[in-house]
């Protein structure tokens, strides 16, 4: 299914081979009949995004939203298992399960990598799919709203992935924007006093 491949085409970091594709990816979309007329336009509106701004900007936005933390990490097992044991376990029955079907992984990315799933299923029919999206749905909602808290285009993808996975699509109203990131470095890493010890309390000027 030729919308699986496009969804891991606008998913995948970006690339200038990537962006001379995106007319096709936008005949994809228009054509699906697995969406609805809102997840087409909005998906419709990401792929105008991507193309509008210079590679470097692209590049850059992509790795401040995904690169940068858990919370829009794009591997799903790390949204389940975080670093321990069971995320090792999890991808190589997941890695199994693309052997079975013939799917051999082309990159150096993990099988759990959403753009790597996405590829997946666009080799396998559409009850197989649901079934995958249903299992991920949560993990995938996770994601969107995300995405949509930072007023993200991406989030356009998660949602359309979401329907297909038999859920209503999240109501991007109810979530509330997050402040800007530079807020909460500038939070994290604010400097500490030079010499070790908590500055003194503000009060009267001595005299």
């Amino acid at each position: 299914m030729l919308i699986f491949r496009a969804f891991s085409a606008l998913l995948s970091y970006p690339s200038e081979e990537m962006r001379q594709a995106l007319p096709e990816i936008a005949v994809v979309v228009r054509e699906t009949h697995l969406l609805d007329a809102a997840r087409r336009d909005d998906l419709l509106a990401l792929i105008d995004e991507l193309g509008q701004d210079d590679l470097l900007t692209v590049e850059e936005r992509y790795v401040d939203l995904f690169d940068r933390g858990r919370a829009l990490s794009l591997h799903l097992f790390e949204h389940l298992h975080g670093d321990s044991r069971d995320r090792g376990e999890a991808m190589v029955d997941l890695k199994q399960v693309y052997e079975r079907a013939g799917f051999e992984l082309s990159t150096s990315e993990l099988p759990d990598y959403l753009p790597v799933v996405l590829e997946y299923l666009s080799c396998r029919d559409l009850v197989e799919t649901r079934e995958m999206l249903a299992d991920c749905v949560q993990i995938l909602a996770t994601i969107g709203r995300s995405l949509i808290a930072r007023r993200s285009g991406y989030a356009a993808v998660l949602q359309a992935l979401i329907v297909l996975g038999g859920e209503r699509p999240i109501e991007a109203e109810k979530v509330p924007p997050v402040k800007e990131r530079m807020e909460a470095i500038d939070r994290d890493w604010a400097e500490q006093p030079a010499f070790g010890g908590a500055p003194a309390p503000a009060g009267p000027a001595a005299t």
